[in-house]
């Protein structure tokens, strides 16, 4: 079956609400595993964010391969503002196909289920997103879709470390007990590989950067349309977040950021000079902490590769060919550049609902997804 093929079976059987669904004659069943977060209780996290119980309980998909015996595991991470996993099951599915993996599909903190339904309700969202372009000036692209998003880091833009500190802790405490041999279905001592997404890439390359316990001392990353510093992103979009949010976010990590973390330093539980921290820290600028950066970024020398979009204005090439094509001498393909022959997006690689688009968009699939497995191999 082709990629848009697979897009619309998967689509359909998710849409069942089954916790454990067989895909045809593949082998391959996905199971949906729960999960307990345990970082709510951090200093740094919003205290309004405490009362929301889908972020600290919730379940993943796991796309178990016709051998259940395998010792690999690829970890997808998705992109930013995310409320569903309907794009992203056809990408799971082909890697634990193609690789013969375990593939884990995990939430990022408040995004698909680990935020509440009304949050994507279009109904209450439309309300909300015609409020806060009425009162917020100089204000535009405002949508149904990025409303919650845009509000909540507007109003304390630390929320998008926060969110992402919690799901790095979530990580390590899930792979660790893969590691460990707790996990109730993936063999212990699994490799674990990711591939990541838009913003999951950033959140990707700061885990290997930090390599807590060492869990990714032999892990390879592949990143697509992703890899660059914070300061080359550009989030401004009908389906990420709106022009206010941004610039707010943008100023803060840009200006405020390294004061807060002074401030904050003696005070929280949060370990501001460990490695997590300072990869992230690392990772708002070219300028800031470059050599740290550069020094952790060369140890993934052979383990990391990025696909970017040209013409992707979210996370343009130009961003990650600048985060990493200087890191590697003599390795032009640390860094690929890819113009699709169809109209596409960062949001929306590929497009599924034009039939006469399908032919080339689940050869452009391929071609991504099959250089994925390659790296992998």
């Amino acid at each position: 079956m082709s990629y848009t093929d697979d897009f619309m079976m998967l689509k359909s059987l998710f849409e069942k609400g089954m916790n454990e669904i067989d895909i045809g004659d593949s082998g391959i069943t996905v199971f949906n595993m729960g999960f307990s977060s345990s970082i709510a209780t951090m200093e740094f996290m919003n205290k309004d964010d405490l009362s929301i119980p889908e972020n600290l309980s919730f379940s993943y998909p796991l796309f178990a391969p016709a051998d259940r015996s395998s010792g690999k595991v690829i970890l997808l991470l998705h992109g930013l503002n995310e409320r569903s996993w309907t794009k992203y099951l056809a990408w799971a599915y082909d890697l634990a196909r193609s690789c013969g993996s375990y593939v884990i599909l995990f939430p990022i903190s408040f995004h698909i289920n680990r935020s509440p339904s009304l949050w994507k309700d279009p109904r209450v969202m439309a309300g909300e997103a015609k409020a806060r372009q009425a009162g917020v000036e100089h204000n535009i692209l405002t949508s149904c879709a990025n409303v919650a998003l845009s509000r909540r880091l507007h109003d304390d833009p630390l929320r998008f470390f926060s969110s992402g500190y919690q799901t790095a802790d979530d990580l390590v405490k899930l792979l660790t007990g893969i590691r460990n041999g707790e996990h109730p279905l993936i063999p212990g001592n699994s490799r674990v590989d990711i591939f990541a997404y838009s913003i999951g890439a950033f959140l990707a390359e700061i885990m290997m950067m930090g390599n807590p316990g060492g869990l990714f001392d032999a892990s390879r990353l592949f990143l697509f349309c992703g890899g660059s510093v914070f300061s080359n992103m550009n989030g401004r979009s009908k389906l990420i977040m709106d022009s206010a949010a941004f610039d707010r976010v943008y100023s803060y990590y840009m200006k405020d950021f390294e004061n807060e973390v002074k401030k904050r330093d003696l005070q929280d539980d949060i370990p501001w000079s460990g490695m997590l921290a300072m990869a992230f820290r690392s990772m708002i600028d070219l300028a800031r902490f470059r050599i740290f950066r550069e020094k952790r970024l060369r140890l993934l020398d052979g383990r990391i590769r990025s696909i970017a979009l040209a013409g992707d204005s979210i996370i343009p090439p130009g961003g990650i060919i600048s985060t990493l094509g200087h890191l590697f001498p003599g390795k032009k393909e640390v860094v690929d550049v890819v113009d699709f022959p169809f109209p596409s997006s960062h949001e929306n690689p590929f497009p599924v609902f034009d039939k006469r688009l399908s032919p080339l968009v689940d050869e452009s699939f391929k071609r991504i997804f099959s250089s994925a497995a390659t790296f992998f191999a």
